[in-house]
């Protein structure tokens, strides 16, 4: 059971509302959504019950529209895509899925650290107190127009020694833990949310893009000892700092590679279409020798084909994308700086998402950010294509991972009981019997 929906659940009953579906559904499929600002990626995989690496069943990915700095603009481009990413998934998997685990970058997603404690009386700590101290972020005011979709205890403390990886089976009296909570504006999500009910799915479970891009292309060391997941997208550019084995800071910057597509157009007066495409192609943040002397055709917005195009060296081209990146990287170095967790994750970064693969992003970032950087891949997933093995699907990747890992991590933390209804109490009193004898 993940550490998001323990919390979603908590959330519910209080408000006696039912409880989400798991993660992973029949036959231990598992199918992940992420609805970016240029692309659409779905995922179907299929996990073993004895906690194996997942394999991938079948991946479809269409051009995203209707998508702007990773919210809904138009609810019917967005479902159109959906539908033919998800349809073309579903044909290579042979599979019919009716739940995803999707991704989050919309909605200006924050990070919240709270500290939380209560009283066990010197008892045991059971799993029913592991469930009471995380219920008491429900007590935490929340500004209601954000929704929590993380609450992640990243440590535990028992009469106030810290660093308690596990307390149950521990004596006590006072029982603390340390949450991180990211949440988000709740109407980008009901958006995205509404728009993938259109499509005959459920949402399962909804991860923060960093936070996944981080699960899916992290090795171990780099979790536990720190580093700095940087997922730069077509609309924006998401940031995960991990240390300790958690995620513990999220953050979205509003500037995404979709924006040095838009310099581009501009700079050199041609159509964004072939704007992208020199990106693509030619595109670079670091000059050469060789740049001023390789020349480029750029056909001019609104002239016929059979008109001449332009011709620009290739060096203009970089001095186009540079300022762009660098403002982009300078705005994640501010932003980390003033989360306060530059320097906690230490100097290892990895770059993910589509935008991160133009030659020269690893130098230019590593000059920027004083970090030890890397591009990040998909791993911990077999039956992975190397067309869809890059950056660019880290995240829809790490969707996967999430709901494999968080099903074994707290495998004693079962859903609390629902409040309402007419076995209620019944159930409560089935609960109270198997916790105490």
């Amino acid at each position: 059971m993940t550490t998001m929906l323990l919390f979603s659940r908590t959330d519910r009953d209080t408000s006696g509302e039912s409880a989400p579906t798991p993660l992973k559904r029949r036959g231990g499929l598992i199918a992940a959504l992420d609805v970016g600002t240029t692309k659409v990626a779905c995922l179907i995989a299929r996990a073993d019950d004895d906690g194996g690496v997942p394999r991938v069943l079948g991946i479809g990915h269409h051009r995203s529209r209707g998508v702007r700095g990773g919210r809904v603009a138009n609810p019917d481009e967005v479902e159109a895509a959906i539908r033919n990413a998800l349809e073309s998934a579903e044909d290579m998997a042979g599979e019919r899925v009716d739940g995803v685990v999707v991704a989050v970058t919309g909605g200006a997603p924050e990070s919240e650290r709270i500290d939380v404690e209560m009283d066990v009386s010197g008892h045991e700590v059971r799993d029913s107190d592991m469930r009471r101290v995380l219920s008491c972020v429900g007590q935490h005011p929340r500004d209601p127009d954000r929704e929590l979709i993380h609450c992640i205890p990243v440590g535990y403390s028992l009469d106030g020694v810290d660093n308690v990886l596990d307390p149950r089976g521990m004596y006590g009296e006072r029982l603390g833990a340390r949450i991180h909570l990211v949440s988000a504006a709740s109407g980008p999500l009901r958006n995205l949310t509404t728009v993938i009910e259109r499509c005959r799915l459920d949402v399962d479970g909804r991860v923060a893009a960093p936070y996944a891009a981080g699960l899916a292309s992290l090795v171990e060391d780099e979790r536990d000892l720190g580093a700095t997941v940087i997922d730069m997208g077509g609309g924006t550019t998401s940031v995960a700092v991990f240390l300790g084995g958690h995620v513990i800071h999220v953050g979205v910057i509003a500037v995404g590679g979709g924006h040095v597509t838009n310099d581009i157009a501009q700079g050199l007066s041609t159509p964004l279409a072939s704007a992208e495409r020199l990106k693509t192609m030619y595109g670079g943040v670091l000059a050469s020798p060789a740049d001023s002397r390789e020349i480029l055709r750029v056909p001019l917005v609104g002239e016929d084909e059979d008109q001449p195009s332009q011709e620009i060296p290739r060096s203009y081209l970089v001095q186009i994308i540079r300022p762009r990146v660098e403002e982009t990287l300078e705005l994640v170095r501010a932003h980390l700086e003033a989360a306060g967790v530059d320097r906690v994750a230490g100097r290892r970064a990895v770059l993910t998402g589509g935008a991160s693969q133009m030659p020269g992003m690893r130098e230019l970032a590593e000059q920027i950010l004083d970090k030890q950087v890397r591009p990040g891949r998909p791993m911990r997933l077999r039956g992975l294509a190397d067309s869809v093995a890059g950056p660019a699907f880290a995240t829809c990747a790490g969707l996967v991972s999430h709901a494999v890992q968080d099903q074994v991590e707290r495998p004693m933390l079962d859903e609390p009981p629902r409040a309402g209804g007419v076995f209620g109490p019944v159930n409560r009193i089935g609960r109270w019997l198997k916790e105490n004898f």
